[in-house]
């Protein structure tokens, strides 16, 4: 639904003829949030000398913002007064910036557009287009840079731009076309089979939607299965799907 929402946003400034300049400006919240989500991070680098000093880089902080001033407590002592040589804050600037990065688990439901299969038993490559569906679960590190942009009248506005790389397994099901050449002439009839499908899948997320390239392998349930050519066999594809958490 993401991705959709984020086509429908693209094709809207493509109907007004905008500059290319202006579609990717309009573009541009991809990947963008408006407060930082409040929790466990690691602070892996700034251009602030000053935040710097006071803050080694790799240290475990909790991290909290409120409006454009970030609020850092070493995360073993969230709960306590924090250490005197820890900034209890810092003022996010024009032109300064800190990155905190955040490890989780990932848990997602995508869609699989297409597959493509690799040359078999004389046939060329092919591209499966059916229906296609994964349950995803994996392990994924969220950056994100937290800086300010000074507006026209001299104001400043927090700006946080946030992506995600994770790796991880997928289940899930979907179809394929079946002929008799796909069956070594044991079909006896054209027909769509149903299956069932596991791989391993690595992802891009946006923060509006999520990336993914994935390879895996089929299992065709029906008296086809044990004469089908692609059966247990790999394919690769693209992922395109939703964050459930």
């Amino acid at each position: 639904m993401k991705f959709r929402l984020f086509l429908s946003h693209c094709r809207s400034l493509r109907a007004l003829r905008a500059a290319p300049l202006a579609l990717l400006g309009g573009c541009a919240a991809v990947g963008q949030l408006d407060t930082l989500p409040e929790g466990r991070y690691r602070a892996i680098q700034t251009n602030d000398a000053a935040l710097h000093a006071r803050l080694p880089l790799g240290q475990p902080v909790y991290a909290r913002q409120s409006a454009d001033t970030l609020y850092l407590l070493p995360d073993s002592l969230s709960h306590k007064a924090p250490a005197p040589d820890m900034p209890l804050y810092y003022r996010l600037q024009p032109g300064r910036h800190v990155v905190l990065a955040a490890r989780r688990f990932d848990l997602d439901v995508f869609t699989i557009p297409f597959k493509i299969r690799p040359p078999r038993a004389g046939l060329p490559v092919q591209l499966n287009s059916n229906f296609n569906a994964a349950l995803y679960l994996g392990r994924r590190l969220d950056f994100y840079h937290l800086t300010s942009h000074r507006q026209v009248g001299g104001q400043r506005r927090p700006l946080v731009r946030t992506t995600g790389l994770g790796y991880g397994l997928f289940t899930g099901l979907g179809s394929s076309a079946i002929t008799p050449d796909f069956t070594r002439q044991h079909a006896t009839t054209d027909y769509e089979g149903f299956v069932l499908h596991v791989g391993a899948a690595t992802i891009y997320d946006a923060h509006i939607f999520n990336l993914g390239l994935a390879v895996g392998a089929d299992h065709l349930l029906g008296p086809d299965g044990s004469h089908w050519i692609y059966q247990h066999r790999p394919w690769f594809g693209v992922l395109f799907g939703l964050d459930l958490n």
